[in-house]
């Protein structure tokens, strides 16, 4: 977190990590937009962060430049072509190993988003993660606790434990130095011969040659035709906010936006922030946004998103007529869209082990960046040579499909998610806010798995309808509602006694949250004075850094 400066801040920079985040400043000091950012920060934090950041995940970034343009660019991996349903054991877990990788997105996404906006050279942003790669960095609390939890599994992989555990079952302790120099081989020879090297050359090669070794999907051929996706955002507006973020194959954009559609029907209205009515209409924005979730989630390119439909404002006053001030709506009861089903419920499980981070820089250019190994520390492969641990989507994929499969033999539905080529339609969402004269406002976005667009629902309303400082609007307790199961969880401090009681009154069951809810990262522009604000969530902790 970040204290008030003595000098107000014209760029600010927001991630997990305070090496990234330092690390983005730099690049910024040295002429560099907030796109070059960017790609450094998405570069250091699969070097410092491995239980998220990464090279060999996927995710979104959303970009709004001061002149206006806006760009999505969806960089979420893919499924390899190889790969078949019926090579996984039945399970409601998530998977772990060779076979769960995924066709990686992420370099392909920021070198997209660097061609298209960057300023300063690829080389130029990529070296601050192969230094620190290979110089090393002290590993901290947080990376000792997740890795103890990981012993089980991570000791089956040997180029993983080789990094991570000693080489056996000891991970790495707090203040131990961590280098990584197959890593920063890696980033160096994209450095030298540019982000196709990932795709098509020795770092490609070697990947492929680990998968075939142990009996993965992932081809030389799946990378060499993997795509990231420069696309026009979804925008709808709050309360005459413009409000930017991921279209499909993001299932966290679409639900955020509908919720806001709702809403704004309703009396969200200063001095009812954590009431029994504030926290109902919530509740009851959030049920039917996923109910539609459920309905429609899909990877575009495979099922048609009515996405038009979905985010009609008459849809949404009709929704929100449905809606009673004294009681719980229950689920045979809420309005349905006209359009025929497309989604077939894979969407049972998503990691919530994802990270986020947000960038202005002194033009006013913004970026909100999100992106995912997807469990912790992903497949728990490491590739061999390469220092890349790969994600393990295509794994998570057939855990729900695996799942649909036995509700489509109970309720005679069929399974069709798990196509090769398709991608995850993940609750990732980064958003950007826009003030009512178009002007840049903040960029924002969490982790949380399916709490995604709830935790950042819950920052939007607290900023614009109860006026909040950013801080504030982050730090506020939370609560989720995603429709299956029908029941409200709630961060230990975000429903005192008196309105718990009273939202039960109303029909709503409720279920306290074990841990806490999302890890915000967000940035700011000041209307008055122009000021860059940043601010990193307590609850996982960060940095927020400005110069």
């Amino acid at each position: 977190m970040v204290s008030q400066p003595e000098r107000a801040p014209k760029a600010m920079v927001t991630s997990t990590h305070e090496l990234a985040t330092r690390a983005g400043l730099e690049i910024l000091r040295r002429g560099g937009n907030a796109v070059d950012a960017a790609i450094t920060v998405g570069f250091v934090l699969a070097v410092v962060h491995p239980e998220a950041g990464n090279l060999g995940g996927g995710g979104y970034m959303l970009v709004r430049m001061a002149d206006g343009e806006t760009r999505a660019f969806d960089y979420k991996e893919s499924i390899p072509a190889a790969a078949k349903l019926d090579r996984f054991p039945a399970s409601d877990r998530p998977y772990v190993g060779f076979k769960t990788a995924g066709v990686p997105g992420t370099v392909a996404g920021l070198a997209a988003a660097h061609q298209r906006f960057g300023k300063l050279s690829w080389s130029t942003v990529l070296e601050p993660a192969r230094r620190i790669a290979a110089d090393g960095f002290p590993a901290s609390q947080r990376m000792e606790i997740v890795l103890k939890l990981q012993v089980p599994v991570m000791k089956q992989f040997p180029e993983a434990a080789k990094l991570f555990l000693h080489g056996s079952d000891q991970p790495l302790r707090q203040g131990e130095l961590l280098k990584q120099p197959e890593l920063a081989a890696t980033i160096r020879r994209i450095q030298k011969k540019g982000w196709r090297e990932f795709y098509e050359g020795e770092t490609a090669r070697r990947i492929a040659a680990d998968m075939a070794a142990n009996d993965g999907f992932l081809t030389l051929d799946d990378l060499r035709a993997y795509k990231a996706y420069d696309k026009e955002p979804l925008s709808s507006t709050y309360r005459g906010h413009t409000i930017l973020t991921m279209p499909p194959s993001s299932s966290g954009g679409f639900p955020l936006l509908h919720m806001l559609n709702v809403l704004e029907k309703l009396p969200m209205k200063v001095g009812m922030e954590g009431s029994a009515e504030s926290r109902h209409y919530l509740a009851e924005a959030m049920r039917r946004a996923y109910r539609d979730r459920s309905l429609y989630a899909a990877d575009p390119a495979f099922r048609p998103v009515p996405i038009g439909q979905i985010l009609d404002k008459e849809y949404a006053a009709r929704l929100a007529a449905s809606v009673r001030a004294d009681r719980a709506t229950p689920p045979g009861e809420i309005p349905r869209l006209e359009a025929q089903t497309t989604s077939s419920n894979e969407l049972n499980f998503e990691s919530a082990h994802t990270t986020h981070y947000s960038i202005v820089d002194p033009q006013g250019n913004l970026v909100s960046n999100t992106y995912t190994l997807g469990s912790f520390y992903g497949s728990q492969v490491v590739a061999k040579g390469t220092g890349v641990l790969l994600g393990d989507m295509t794994g998570t994929l057939a855990s729900g499909a695996k799942s649909a499969q036995r509700n489509a033999r109970r309720e005679g539905m069929g399974a069709t998610g798990f196509q090769p080529g398709a991608r995850m339609a993940s609750t990732m969402a980064p958003v950007i806010g826009l003030r009512k004269d178009g002007s840049p406002w903040f960029a924002l976005g969490t982790p949380g798995g399916g709490t995604i667009s709830n935790t950042l629902v819950q920052v939007i309303v607290n900023l614009i309808d109860y006026r909040m400082s950013l801080r504030d609007a982050i730090e506020y307790p939370r609560i989720h509602h995603g429709f299956e199961p029908d029941r409200i969880e709630a961060e230990p401090a975000a429903l005192v006694y008196d309105v718990a009681s009273r939202l039960e009154k109303m029909g709503h069951r409720l279920a306290p949250r074990l841990r806490t809810q999302g890890d915000v990262h967000a940035v700011m522009i000041e209307e008055k004075t122009g000021m860059r604000i940043g601010w990193s969530d307590g609850r996982r902790g960060g940095r927020a850094e400005g110069y």
